[in-house]
């Protein structure tokens, strides 16, 4: 069915791929990202990992398989994308204190070979504790807050953050493995029936 291409440049993704057995080369795309809303809908984040995949299909060559994603933070219906400065994140964190919200991350997966494309998101749910001052500052200095949606990596928030959250752990760390594994089975069913 052709080679794997991550179109990212995110090493929590390429983990989380390659814990789960994948086999793949990485590709970052060079789609430029307009965020022209901050009001959240599934289509926004799908033709986000849409775009992401669909720039690296002219970039390769054969039967290749790309992999998309965009992730993003959304609280009461507004998306948090990556913070623009320290400032920003601190006022991210600030707003996620004691609240729930959501994660959502769309993988976009385009066969070079036949043209086909699947999408799926997967959603999740996260619930921060009351975030003081301190922690808020210890985490913005000792972490890297700018380059993750929402300003934070759950897999790296000292104990105590995070009261609670539901759903895939990995996809609120970037990309869900059994959401993939659906894009590529719903990939190869298409294949079958078009044979």
């Amino acid at each position: 069915m052709g080679k794997n291409i991550l179109a990212s440049s995110s090493p929590r993704r390429a983990e989380i791929l390659k814990n789960n057995k994948y086999v793949f080369e990485i590709m970052p795309s060079p789609y430029e990202e307009l965020h022209t809303t901050t009001v959240f809908s599934y289509d926004y984040v799908e033709n986000l990992a849409y775009n992401k995949a669909k720039t690296v299909v002219p970039l390769v060559e054969g039967d290749c398989n790309i992999i998309g994603a965009d992730t993003v933070v959304v609280l009461a219906g507004k998306i948090l994308e990556k913070p623009k400065d320290i400032a920003d994140a601190k006022c991210m964190l600030k707003c996620l204190s004691g609240r729930e919200h959501q994660v959502v991350t769309s993988i976009a997966l385009i066969n070079t070979a036949t043209g086909k494309s699947v999408i799926k998101s997967t959603t999740s749910r996260v619930i921060f504790n009351e975030l003081t001052d301190d922690m808020i500052d210890f985490y913005v200095e000792n972490y890297k807050p700018l380059d993750k949606a929402g300003a934070y990596g759950i897999q790296e928030l000292p104990e105590g953050y995070v009261k609670s959250y539901d759903g895939s752990l990995e996809n609120i760390i970037g990309i869900c493995p059994r959401a993939l594994d659906e894009c590529f089975q719903r990939l190869l069913f298409e294949e079958k029936t078009l044979k």
